[in-house]
Formats: structure tokens, C-alpha cells, sequence
């Protein structure tokens, strides 16, 4: 295909697209010419087969497909609703890969919305691998002021790591620390932090942000009565996690927090170069 014609149909896919609250989508009925097909019929029974497609990978039709209705203009003014379907960029994909190869816009629709797709894809994983990081380092900064209070009350050193292990306890449902990272096989010296996932980790933070502050609000200055709070805290949010059907302990681990964070660094250091690649091409 000729480079401008390329051009072309990619400006012509990006026009297209609607937005409605932050979710990009197409009209089936658009979709049907920019690919090169001029019966709705013969176009419905790709859209068939990439329903199927969708169904065998495990996505929701309805999420992808939604039956839609619109106003078409018929002239002089006058308008009439016909049956359209809204199309996620997925969707589009599958009905790209399931289109007549023969058309040079259907050759073209198959590169072009895998390659979006996949980039998608990528844009929210690394969304999801900063998200994690963040919330790592959050804890350990609640953890490191729970320290310090704790060692200005008792004097104790061992005092916050006696603490800790009884929160911890209380969100994973009476597993100890240990019993945790036996669990999650983490090796000896690693924080059990530094294996969880996400949502587990934004848990144990809340838990301990809760704690510093009510130390401070009400004074707390012995070891039980901290440790108290701190435990209550832990069951606090142990509850609302549980009541969405999400027990800590039974999550699987995650990626080793060290090995993400060089991965993560990684990846930042090919972006800058292929970005000053591509400058230096222009």
C-alpha cells in the first residue's frame, strides 16, 4: 500500500473514535467503511465472528459489543434511529483480524489496532508496576514513623517489629509474619512487603497511617495499648477487604519489589533512547 494511503486510513481511524467518560470507542456502522465493506450484512457476520473470538478468549461480549441505537439524518431535516453497535478498540481489533484479507484496509486495520492495542496494553501495566512501587514506598515511610513513635514511647527497639507481627496477623486472618512469608516462600532477610501485592500492601499502609495518627491524637504510651490499636486497625481493614470477597492471605505473590524496580528502571532507560532515536530521524 502506498504510504499515503496509509496515512489516510490511520487519520481516519483516530477521527472516528468517540469518548464517552475517559472510554474510547467505535460505531460499528463507521468502522463498516473504513474497512471497506459496503452491505451491513456482509459486515454483521465479521462483527458475528469477532463476537466468538471475543467470547473463546474469555471477554464479555457486552462489554466489547454493546447494542447500540443512534439518530441518522435522512434529509430535509428529518432523522430516524437504526440498530448500530459501540466498538472497544479491542473489539475493533478482533473484527479486523476476522475481516477479508484481501482488502487493503482490512490488511491495514490488523496491524494497525494490534500495534494500539498491544501499546495500550503496555501503557497499563507499567501504569499498574508504578502504582505498586508507590505504594511500597508509602508503607515504608508509615512503617518508619511507626518506628520512631514507637521507640520515643518504650525505648525499645524490638518494640515496632513485636507490633508489626501482631497487625499482621490481624489483616492475614491469625497468620503470623513468619507463617506469611513461609506461605509466599520469601527468602530469609526480605520484608514480606516486598512480595505482596498491591492492594495488600495499600492495606498494611492504611492500617499503619490509621495508627500513627491515633498515637498521636490520644497519647498512646505503652506497648499494649499501641499494640492494641495497631491490631484493630489491621481488622478494620482486614473487614472492608473481606466483605469484597478478598481474604490477604490467600493472594498470590507478587513480583519481587527489587527485581520491578530495575525492571522498571530499565524500561525507562530504552524509552529515552528510542525517543532520542526517533528525534535524531525526523
Amino acid at each position: 500500500m502506498k504510504s499515503e494511503i496509509i496515512i489516510q486510513l490511520h487519520k481516519n481511524f483516530e477521527d472516528y473514535a468517540h469518548e464517552i467518560d475517559s472510554e474510547e470507542f467505535w460505531f460499528a456502522r463507521d468502522l463498516m467503511g473504513l474497512l471497506g465493506y459496503t452491505k451491513w450484512e456482509n459486515f454483521a457476520r465479521v462483527v458475528d465472528k469477532a463476537k466468538i473470538a471475543c467470547r473463546t478468549s474469555g471477554h464479555s461480549v457486552a462489554d466489547h459489543f454493546p447494542d447500540v441505537r443512534k439518530m441518522v439524518d435522512i434529509g430535509s431535516g428529518a432523522g430516524r434511529e437504526i440498530d448500530d453497535i459501540a466498538l472497544t478498540r479491542y473489539a475493533c481489533y478482533l473484527i479486523a483480524q476476522n475481516g477479508d484479507p484481501r482488502k487493503d484496509e482490512i490488511a491495514f486495520a490488523q496491524t494497525y489496532f494490534a500495534v494500539q492495542t498491544r501499546r495500550i496494553e503496555m501503557i497499563e501495566k507499567r501504569i499498574a508496576d508504578q502504582e505498586r512501587l508507590t505504594a511500597r514506598q508509602k508503607l515504608s515511610l508509615s512503617e518508619k514513623e511507626l518506628s520512631g513513635i514507637i521507640f520515643e514511647r518504650i525505648g525499645d527497639n524490638r518494640g515496632f517489629a513485636r507490633i508489626r507481627s501482631k497487625g499482621d496477623a490481624a489483616l492475614f486472618g491469625g497468620k503470623s509474619t513468619q507463617q506469611m512469608k513461609d506461605r509466599l516462600s520469601i527468602p530469609d532477610g526480605r520484608s514480606l512487603a516486598d512480595f505482596l501485592p498491591t492492594i495488600t500492601i495499600k492495606a498494611k499502609d492504611f492500617a499503619t497511617e490509621i495508627t500513627n495518627f491515633n498515637i498521636r491524637r490520644d497519647d498512646l504510651r505503652y506497648e499494649g495499648e499501641i499494640a492494641s490499636e495497631h491490631v484493630k486497625n489491621n481488622l478494620d481493614v482486614r473487614k472492608v477487604l473481606t466483605n469484597r470477597g478478598i481474604k490477604p492471605e490467600e493472594l498470590p505473590p507478587a513480583e519481587d519489589i527489587k527485581k520491578l524496580e530495575r525492571r522498571v528502571k530499565s524500561e525507562e532507560k530504552q524509552i529515552v533512547k528510542h525517543a532520542a532515536k526517533a528525534k535524531r530521524l525526523k
